[in-house]
């Protein structure tokens, strides 16, 4: 099985995952790539993608599984995929497999967090101070069912920093998977306990995945 890591950024962060997998498949097209597809009547490429990743989040460490069949080297891969990419999509590396990618844990993400009006004074203090409570349960929505989750544990760490006047940035390392914490979730926690610190807009990015001990995934 063939790997491939990449950056999806700019315009691209737009596509969702169920289109990101037909831009995929064009692109492989477009290159002159062959890969594995289903057999009978309507066959479908074999790709996997790790850890969907939500509208309008922009990544550094996307991942996609395949088996190739021909019409190029995984070191020509980058280079020829990247060329016929959207906008926004960028071939990083090119290799064959060496771990499941059921065995992804931690994901670490990068948020800015503005505030149109300056960011509100000491609000990094009270963040640091919220996100170190031993429990923070918020409402997630998943298939369409509501249930409360306490994050907390989901959690790795966490960490704000002042940008400038309007900006704080937070940097979090968070559970990937089984369970999974969605970056969104954390601004539902502001919204619950911290209403006045509730930013005015977000921007989200995954900065690098990581396995159970904390090693770079790939």
């Amino acid at each position: 099985m063939s790997r491939i890591l990449f950056k999806k950024e700019g315009r691209a962060k737009y596509i969702s995952h169920l289109d990101i997998m037909r831009t995929m498949q064009r692109v492989f097209i477009r290159a002159g790539v062959k890969i594995k597809h289903t057999e009978g009547y309507n066959p479908h490429p074999y790709m996997a993608f790790a850890l969907p990743l939500s509208v309008g989040t922009e990544s550094d460490c996307e991942l996609m599984d395949f088996t190739l069949v021909g019409g190029a080297t995984l070191e020509e891969l980058p280079e020829r995929l990247t060329a016929n990419a959207p906008e926004g999509i960028t071939v990083l590396k090119a290799y064959e497999e060496s771990a499941k990618l059921k065995h992804i844990k931690w994901l670490r993400v990068g948020i800015e967090m503005i505030y149109d009006a300056g960011v509100p004074e000491g609000a990094e203090t009270e963040l640091e101070e919220l996100y170190a409570r031993e429990s923070l349960e918020v409402e997630k929505t998943s298939k369409g069912k509501t249930r409360t989750v306490d994050i907390v544990p989901m959690i790795d760490s966490i960490a704000f920093s002042r940008l400038d006047g309007t900006t704080v940035y937070c940097e979090a390392v968070i559970s990937a998977q089984e369970p999974s914490l969605s970056p969104a979730l954390l601004i539902s926690a502001i919204d619950a306990f911290k209403p006045d610190l509730r930013p005015d807009f977000t921007r989200v990015r995954r900065l690098e995945i990581y396995d159970a001990d904390h090693n770079i995934f790939r």
